[in-house]
C-alpha cells in the first residue's frame, strides 16, 4: 500500500486526561529538591523556609502562564526551543535554548547523584559520597541503555511514593506538637546578621529548583485530550498543590528542628522524622527519599539522552550521538556522553551549587519563552486558546532577571562553560553538515 504525504505523519494518540496530566506534572515537580535542600535553604534564610518557597512558587506560576498560552496556542509545537524558533526565526537561538535544557538536565542529574549519596544513603551503608554518586550514575546509565518502558501508571506510583514521604514529614511534625516542644515561632525567624530581603532572594534561588520540571509537560501537548482546556488547569493545579505541600514541609521542619541541626545534615527531612517521636522507621523514610531521588535522576537522564539524540539527528549536535543499540534501540552514545558529563559535573561543586546552575540554565529557557509569548501575540490562530494577561509574562521576565542577579560568579562560570561547549559542538556539527553536502552539490 502506498503511503501518501497526508498519512506519512502518524499523529500521537490523545490519551492523557486532565487527572493523568495533573499527576504527571506533580510527579515532575515533587522531585528530590526539597528532600535535600530544605537545610540549605534554612542556611540562607533561617527558620522562615516557607517564605522563599512561596516566592519561588509565585515566580514559577508566572512562567507557567506563558507555557499555558503557548502550549494551547501551538498544541503540536513541542517545547521551548520550538517556541523560540517560531518567535525569533533564528536557528542559533533555538539551538541555544534546546542546549540549555540539555545542560540543565545533565547538571540536575549530577546534583541528584550527590543527594542520593548523602545522609539518606548513609542510613543503609557508609561509602564515600563521590564514589557512591559515580556508581549511582553508572547504574542509571545501564538502566537507561537497557530500555525503560515509561508509562503514566509508573509515574503515578512514583508520585505517590514521593508525596507520601512529604506527607509523613507533615504528620510527624503535627505529632511532635503534642509534646509541647515544637517551636512554631522559628518559622518566622530570619538568619541573624543578614538582610531579610537579600536572604529571602538568595534562598528563593535555591527554592526555585524545587519547582522546575513543569516545563517538560509541554512535550505532551499532542497526547492530551482537549489540550486547550485541560492543560492550563492541570498545570496550575499541580504547581499550587506542590507549593502548599512544600510550604507545609518547610514550616514543619523549622518547628521541629533547631536551625543548627537542620543546616548540618544533607538529609534534613529524615532528621525531622527522627526527632518527632512518631516512631517512623528511619530507614523507611530514607528509602522513600532515595526512591524520589533515583526516580528524578532516571527520568532526567532519559530526557537528556533523548534530547541529545534528537538534536544529533537534526544535525545540531555531532552525528555519533544519534547512534542506537540495534537490539535495545536506545541511544547508547548519547547515554554515555551525558553520563560522563554528569559524572564530571559532580566534581565541580555541591548539590546547592549544581542546583543553582540548573536554575541559571533554565532561567534563560524561561526568559526565551516569556519573551516569545509577547512576540507571538502578533501571530493569530483560528482556535480559541488560553491567554494570560500581558503583565504576567512581563513580570515573569522581571522575576527571571531578578533570580539571575542572585547567581554567584562560580555559577555563571560553570553555566558559561557549558554554553561554550554547546556552541563549539554546534559549530562542529554545522561544518560537518556542510562538508557532507559539498560532494552532492558538485555532482
Amino acid at each position: 500500500m502506498k503511503v501518501t504525504s497526508a498519512t506519512s505523519r502518524v499523529p500521537l494518540r490523545r490519551a492523557i486526561t486532565g487527572s493523568m496530566l495533573f499527576l504527571f506534572i506533580l510527579g515532575d515537580v515533587l522531585g528530590a529538591g526539597v528532600y535535600a535542600l530544605a537545610g540549605t535553604i534554612a542556611g540562607e534564610v533561617g527558620g522562615a523556609i516557607w517564605i522563599p518557597l512561596l516566592i519561588a512558587l509565585f515566580f514559577a506560576m508566572l512562567t507557567a502562564g506563558s507555557y499555558a498560552e503557548l502550549v494551547t496556542k501551538y498544541p503540536h509545537a513541542g517545547a521551548a526551543s520550538v517556541f523560540a524558533e517560531k518567535a525569533f526565526k533564528s536557528p542559533v537561538i533555538s539551538f541555544l535554548v534546546g542546549f540549555c535544557m540539555l545542560a540543565a538536565a545533565v547538571t540536575s542529574a549530577a546534583g541528584l547523584s550527590l543527594a542520593f549519596a548523602g545522609d539518606y544513603l548513609a542510613a543503609f551503608i557508609n561509602v564515600a559520597p563521590h564514589l557512591a554518586a559515580l556508581a549511582f550514575l553508572v547504574v542509571i546509565a545501564l538502566l537507561n541503555a537497557r530500555g525503560i518502558k515509561e508509562s503514566l501508571g509508573a509515574n503515578l506510583l512514583m508520585t505517590v511514593v514521593e508525596l507520601s514521604g512529604l506527607i509523613l514529614v507533615i504528620v510527624a511534625a503535627a505529632w511532635y506538637f503534642q509534646t509541647g516542644e515544637a517551636d512554631l515561632g522559628r518559622s518566622l525567624e530570619f538568619k541573624p546578621g543578614v538582610s531579610p530581603t537579600l536572604a529571602v532572594l538568595g534562598a528563593a534561588l535555591l527554592a526555585f529548583y524545587s519547582f522546575v520540571g513543569f516545563e517538560t509537560s509541554a512535550n505532551l501537548a499532542e497526547e492530551i485530550v482537549d489540550v486547550r482546556r485541560v492543560y492550563p488547569r492541570a498545570l496550575f493545579a499541580a504547581l499550587l498543590t506542590a507549593g502548599v505541600v512544600y510550604m507545609a514541609v518547610g514550616i514543619a521542619a523549622s518547628a521541629v528542628l533547631p536551625m543548627d541541626k537542620l543546616v548540618q545534615t544533607s538529609a534534613p527531612l529524615l532528621e525531622v522524622v527522627r526527632a518527632s517521636g512518631l516512631n517512623i522507621p528511619p530507614r523507611l523514610f530514607a528509602f522513600i527519599a532515595l526512591v524520589a531521588v533515583a526516580n528524578g535522576a532516571l527520568l532526567t537522564m532519559i530526557m537528556a539522552s533523548r534530547l541529545a539524540y534528537g538534536m544529533a539527528r537534526l544535525g545540531l549536535l555531532p552525528s555519533p550521538l544519534a547512534r542506537v543499540l540495534p537490539q535495545r534501540q536506545t541511544p547508547w552514545v548519547a547515554i554515555i556522553v551525558t553520563t560522563l558529563a554528569a559524572i564530571a559535573l559532580t566534581l565541580t561543586g555541591t548539590l546547592a551549587t549544581l542546583a543553582e546552575t540548573v536554575v541559571l540554565l533554565l532561567l534563560f529557557v524561561f526568559l526565551s519563552t516569556n519573551v516569545a509569548v509577547l512576540v507571538l501575540r502578533r501571530d493569530t490562530v483560528e482556535e480559541a486558546h488560553f491567554r494570560v494577561f500581558t503583565w504576567v509574562p512581563v513580570l515573569a521576565i522581571v522575576s527571571c532577571l531578578l533570580l539571575l542577579s542572585q547567581q554567584s560568579m562560580g555559577t555563571w562560570l560553570r553555566g558559561g562553560g557549558l554554553m561554550v561547549i554547546g556552541t563549539l559542538l554546534y559549530a562542529c556539527s554545522r561544518v560537518a553538515v556542510r562538508t557532507a553536502a559539498e560532494p552532492g552539490q558538485k555532482a
